[in-house]
């Protein structure tokens, strides 16, 4: 029998297909539990038919390690995305593959680690501070607004070199229209969301376009002036049009992701006291010690906890798309190719073989002496995992950190009460009031 024969002869995962031509599309969208109950019904690796397309739908970390790192080459990014987030991203890092995807992503590395984070520290304390001095003097707030324009303001800062300011709020609005068209239905008409967000993203290309030829005029050593002086092997750099769409995909990816973990990390030390006193009581013993330096941040292992269990708990993506090229056959079923996978990130991250009592918000977790997550590899994937784990990991957490760090030595905030704090998922998770708080110093 040959391989073909044998994958053939396994049959296909249960599910259901639903609807001719719609499938499961609605309830895909409208029911944040749709997965979950599917999952509960058939186990860990399931058919359906969303957005157009059969899909299989993969749980747990030996589903994530299938298909991140051992058995990558049967997936595809570019074909595991709808083509509005092809359109409205352009042909990033994002969406490459092979050699393409290697070459490139090595020259966007040195803008995100080493040297270019230790330039990056003060900059992004400093737009911390000005908005926890800013909230101070609001009083109540809502917290997922303010922190959305807090990350947009230090990725454009960092990545892009501008200052922040009227242009700067322009640039977010602009970015908030493109985000809202990656999930819109892609009518074109300018009135319609989709057509605001291809308007937002040509300005916003246009914008970049401007930055990368100054930097060409007057190197730089923020993101982009990086990204313009960066070589291959062979001498060569990115084209103008290849630095646009990756500075694109730089901002969004920049500020999107971190705005959901900073918000849900403040809602839950507020609902958490314990874990907020531990936290505080860590920084303000490396507070004793002097200001914040790249070393302290290396020393906050409470703090790493938290963002971990906030990773955890919290992710705020809930899946990733890939499109099946290759036919492959998981736990005896046969995938066959032409159809899109869909890998699990929060059913991972509450699997009970795992974590203990995984709906506990519960950072120790990640003590050395528990290191649940070390159980088994790709069991936390916020960030992804394998050889495409998301570029800006050190650039996000060293912001979190940051961030965090001036809050818990100098600010106290409360929930205020009456609020919705059920979370939604889109465009990253939320809570649905948006966090409203009581803030102030601590005297």
């Amino acid at each position: 029998m040959t391989t073909n024969d044998a994958l053939a002869s396994r049959p296909l995962p249960p599910g259901s297909f639903g609807l001719p031509f719609i499938g499961e599309t609605l309830s895909f969208l409208s029911d944040p539990e749709f997965a979950d109950k599917r999952h509960q019904k058939y186990g860990p690796i399931f058919k359906t038919q969303i957005l157009g397309r059969p899909t299989v739908v993969m749980v747990g970390p030996e589903a994530n390690r299938f298909i991140l790192s051992t058995d990558m080459h049967r997936f595809s990014w570019r074909e595991g995305w709808p083509n509005t987030f092809k359109e409205l991203l352009g042909e990033s890092l994002f969406l490459q593959e092979g050699e393409e995807h290697r070459r490139n992503r090595k020259l966007l590395m040195p803008a995100f680690h080493g040297p270019a984070l230790a330039n990056y520290l003060t900059s992004m304390e400093g737009i911390v501070q000005n908005y926890l001095e800013k909230w101070e003097s609001l009083g109540t707030f809502t917290w997922f607004g303010e922190l959305k324009q807090m990350t947009f303001d230090i990725a454009s800062t960092l990545l892009m070199g501008s200052e922040p300011g009227p242009l700067t709020a322009l640039l977010s609005q602009w970015f908030t229209e493109l985000t809202a068209g990656l999930f819109s239905v892609p009518l074109r008409w300018n009135w319609t969301t989709y057509g605001k967000a291809l308007k937002a993203r040509d300005q916003l290309l246009a914008h970049i376009e401007q930055a990368i030829i100054k930097r060409q005029k007057e190197p730089a050593q923020d993101a982009l002036g990086l990204l313009v002086q960066s070589r291959d092997e062979e001498g060569n750099g990115l084209s103008l049009e290849e630095i646009k769409v990756q500075a694109l995909l730089m901002l969004f990816a920049g500020h999107e992701t971190t705005t959901s973990m900073l918000t849900l990390l403040c809602m839950a030390l507020a609902q958490h006291p314990d874990v907020l006193a531990r936290a505080r009581a860590e920084q303000q013993a490396l507070a004793a010690e002097g200001g914040l330096t790249l070393e302290q941040l290396k020393q906050m292992s409470y703090l790493e906890q938290v963002l971990r269990e906030v990773e955890r708990l919290y992710p705020p993506i809930g899946g990733g798309f890939r499109g099946v090229v290759q036919e492959f056959e998981f736990n005896g079923y046969t995938i066959p190719k032409g159809w899109q996978a869909l890998y699990r990130i929060n059913s991972t991250h509450k699997d009970s073989r795992v974590y203990t009592e995984p709906e506990q918000f519960d950072p120790d977790r990640f003590s050395p002496e528990r290191a649940e997550h070390k159980k088994q590899e790709f069991s936390l994937v916020g960030f992804g995992g394998g050889p495409r784990i998301c570029l800006g990991i050190a650039f996000a957490q060293m912001e979190m950190k940051i961030f965090a760090a001036h809050l818990l030595r100098h600010y106290t905030w409360e929930l205020l009460p009456g609020q919705n704090l059920t979370l939604d998922v889109i465009p990253t998770l939320h809570p649905r009031s948006g966090l409203q708080v009581k803030f102030h110093k601590i005297s």
